[in-house]
């Protein structure tokens, strides 16, 4: 058929305002004489097995197999450092100077700030004068006592005169004890003076400039946040929680190196902690380190309804900075006996998911199914499949009709699914391409 003249039957569609109508006049009547020919691939005059017929179009199939399958699960979470501190004068005063990089790495104890330590160096000299001078008196009355014992025994002196000696020795030693202790503050206020960093970790910006007084009330001097290892805080729902305690009751959820001593064994709190965490960054890419998980709480969140999770990961490089918002993978388990499809062989229909299922006379059977999570790429279908069935991944264009007849080929992972017609048979015209419908208008 060609439209190299305009038919009276579209004598209204030849302008070119009309031409979008043409094609979708001529669609309708090509698929109205479609419909009235035999089915392809169903014997008769105009199947596969008739003179000249069309072959039955060839598609991918997948033989699905029930076996151990790796169970992986996605949530969204946000980075934070497994250590963040907040870095606080602990005397007041003038502060002098700040000593380190704003931004950078410091270790544990390295000085941060100098309080201007004039005051406190008087203290602590004060202070150790008024020990000298409480030793001086403790001195004195453990002569006095000494002098005084033997003649109590000789009854020289009373009994009253050496019990207030014995007091005043006393008296003078708890004085004593009271000014080292006095001393003792002023050093530690003389050393506080030195702002020292509390963790290891990344500082933060300094909140007060130099000269600047700090007071008890306003201490806050800066941040430091410890980022190897990084902590990543997300939330599993209460229904996922209650599927893994589920199947690893029953035995059908395994997790190696999980962690059976937090809560009793096969539940999903311990069993859980035995996930491996991968991260997705927000560019798509993969990060390198692998985690682990080290919490998961005993109790509902009531803002968000889920389980909070705490995962933690190796970040020697610092590339993982907090507060970034990440897909956390959770790995390492395995389903036994477990039936799984690509993800292409699952389809929407009115009715919900389905696949196709090639039968051993090669024919399309439509299968309901229910999928139960997601692991490498494929679905898990619980139901609407049984082990050894053949499933199509590819071709849905070439075949979607149930019934049909179709030629089977192994389905290879990683290839591209095809859209491309089936070839026509010998002494048949090659179908029209694609851009000959607006051709035909011309």
């Amino acid at each position: 058929m060609t439209f190299d003249r305009p038919s009276p039957l579209f004598a209204g569609c030849a302008q070119p305002a009309h031409r979008l109508a043409l094609l979708a006049c001529a669609v309708l009547v090509l698929a109205s004489l479609a419909a009235c020919s035999p089915s392809v691939g169903q014997g008769g005059p105009g199947g596969a097995s008739g003179p000249g017929g069309m072959p039955a179009p060839e598609v991918a199939v997948l033989t699905v197999t029930a076996q151990a399958q790796p169970v992986e699960m996605e949530y969204t979470g946000q980075t934070a450092g497994s250590r963040e501190t907040e870095v606080r004068a602990r005397v007041a005063g003038i502060l002098q100077k700040r000593v380190y990089t704003e931004g950078s790495a410091v270790k544990a104890g390295a000085v941060l700030f100098q309080i201007d330590p004039a005051n406190f160096q008087t203290q602590v000299a004060s202070t150790e004068a008024a020990v000298a001078v409480a030793q001086a008196k403790l001195n004195q009355a453990q002569r006095d006592q000494a002098r005084l014992a033997p003649l109590v025994v000789e009854k020289a002196i009373s009994q009253k005169e050496f019990d207030d000696s014995k007091s005043a020795f006393e008296s003078a030693e708890a004085s004593l004890k009271q000014m080292q202790a006095q001393a003792r503050e002023a050093r530690l206020n003389l050393g506080y003076a030195s702002v020292v960093a509390p963790i290891s970790g990344t500082t933060g910006t300094a909140s007060k400039s130099d000269g600047s007084l700090v007071t008890a009330g306003d201490s806050l001097l800066t941040t430091i946040v410890q980022t190897n290892p990084m902590y990543v805080n997300f939330s599993v729902s209460e229904a996922d929680l209650l599927r893994l305690t589920a199947q690893m009751k029953s035995g059908q959820l395994s997790v190696p190196g999980a962690a059976a001593g937090t809560r009793a064994a096969g539940t999903a709190r311990s069993g859980s902690l035995g996930f491996s965490v991968g991260l997705k960054l927000a560019d798509g890419s993969l990060f390198a380190q692998k985690g682990k998980l080290n919490f998961v709480s005993e109790k509902v969140n009531p803002n968000t309804g889920s389980f909070d999770v705490r995962a933690e990961v190796p970040n020697p490089d610092g590339s993982l900075r907090p507060g970034q918002f990440v897909r956390v993978l959770l790995g390492g388990a395995s389903r036994a006996n477990t039936l799984a499809v690509p993800q292409r062989a699952v389809i929407d229909s009115p009715f919900g998911k389905m696949v196709f299922v090639v039968n051993k006379d090669d024919k399309l059977e439509p299968r309901p199914v229910q999928l139960d999570g997601w692991t490498q790429g494929n679905w898990i279908v619980t139901k609407g499949v049984q082990s050894g069935e053949r499933v199509l991944v590819d071709g849905f264009i070439k075949a979607h009709d149930p019934g049909m007849t179709v030629k089977p080929v192994p389905y290879v992972p990683g290839t591209a699914p095809s859209a491309m017609p089936p070839a026509p048979s010998e002494g048949k015209s090659p179908a029209a391409p694609a851009n000959s419908a607006s051709a035909a208008t011309k």
